[in-house]
């Protein structure tokens, strides 16, 4: 079982391995260390938030904040400046959005298009569905080689400018560690083995997806890349190309290469490596459904993670069925989502159990 990884969008592992790496100025190498070592630091808090979000749900007896009859504003966006301290929040940044910091209009601009994006899509009124304000924190630590969600707010590094640059550059990594917070409060899912793998598969389809509707693209004109603007001079001039790749898991040109077939899960592994299993199998399911991924192949993926029957020890073939069974009651005439969302799954060594469905 892992539980050293947190809901980071490096994982310690990688940041280690390049700190190993003698090529890489010492200043890098070490920035890398640091940033390693903090994670630690956030990784029981963020399990405390997720347990007592799910441990509230269960003694009301209910599945969602909407449900329970809160009040549902139109979430709030706050940004603040840790100004290259440790100290969170940090200073407040007034009208974040129009700021002369690039950072903060970046952290305030694509938070508040995720908002959008939930709500348009998904019908979803921020991380917690009951209008939850959404807080950013820039300019944390310094050299921070990180993006992080800790269970209540996100928190962003500038990098250390060699082998990563600000985490605010790529909309998919802020899109996908929001959805950590989705996740947290909808099936909850477990950080480690297949429920784990599958907390940071959610979060690279949901930021795959979020950068594709901004960007407005089609299924066929997405590069199916995650966190490609946060790589430095030195990252892009060894080859890489981004942090995943989600067409192609196991693709030299990602900084975190990964399995794409469940006969190649590693037991025990890093979360960030075996999503690649689930990540690959959205990415089949959209390419066969075709047009907007948010549109069809999405909707399957939010219904399966806000079912009643999603639990925080959710694998892969229960998530699967979920999703199947999702697309025949989402699309009952259109046979070609199930068939896309069943092939999928199969493909990636996750059979239908119901040969006959």
């Amino acid at each position: 079982m892992c539980t050293a990884s947190g809901r980071f969008i490096i994982p310690a592992a990688v940041l280690r391995r390049l700190a190993d790496d003698d090529s890489i100025p010492q200043e890098s190498r070490q920035a890398l260390l640091d940033s390693a070592a903090a994670e630690a630091s956030w990784r029981e808090l963020r399990k405390a938030h997720t347990d007592a979000t799910q441990a509230g749900f269960v003694a009301k007896g209910i599945t969602s904040l909407r449900l329970a009859g809160v009040l549902a504003p139109v979430p709030a966006v706050t940004v603040y400046d840790c100004k290259n301290t440790e100290s969170l929040p940090g200073a407040p940044v007034s009208d974040p959005g129009k700021s002369p910091d690039l950072t903060a209009r970046r952290a305030f601009d694509a938070t508040t298009a995720v908002v959008d994006f939930y709500r348009e899509c998904f019908g979803r009124n921020s991380v917690d569905d009951a209008g939850m304000t959404l807080m950013s924190s820039i300019h944390y630590s310094v050299r921070y080689d990180n993006a992080f969600w800790n269970g209540s707010q996100m928190t962003y590094g500038d990098g250390d400018g060699r082998v990563f640059t600000d985490f605010t550059k790529s909309d998919d990594v802020i899109g996908h560690e929001l959805t950590h917070g989705v996740t947290q409060f909808t099936a909850g899912l477990d950080y480690s083995d297949e429920p784990g793998a599958l907390n940071e598969s959610v979060s690279d389809v949901f930021g795959a997806m979020f950068h594709q509707w901004r960007a407005k693209q089609t299924v066929a004109k997405a590069d199916w890349l995650i966190g490609p603007g946060v790589l430095g001079p030195v990252a892009l001039a060894k080859g890489y190309t981004c942090l995943r790749n989600m067409a192609d898991p196991g693709s030299r040109q990602c900084l975190s290469p990964q399995p794409s077939r469940y006969r190649d899960y590693v037991a025990g592994g890093d979360p960030h490596e075996n999503s690649g299993i689930p990540n690959h199998a959205f990415y089949l399911a959209a390419k066969a459904i075709g047009g907007n991924a948010w549109e069809k192949a999405g909707k399957v993926w939010y219904a399966a993670l806000t079912s009643d029957k999603a639990r925080p020890s959710t694998g892969f073939g229960d998530f699967a069925a979920l999703t199947r069974a999702a697309a025949k009651s989402l699309f009952p005439s259109d046979t070609k989502v199930y068939r896309g969302v069943d092939d999928a799954w199969t493909h990636v060594g996750i059979p239908n159990p119901d040969a006959s469905a």
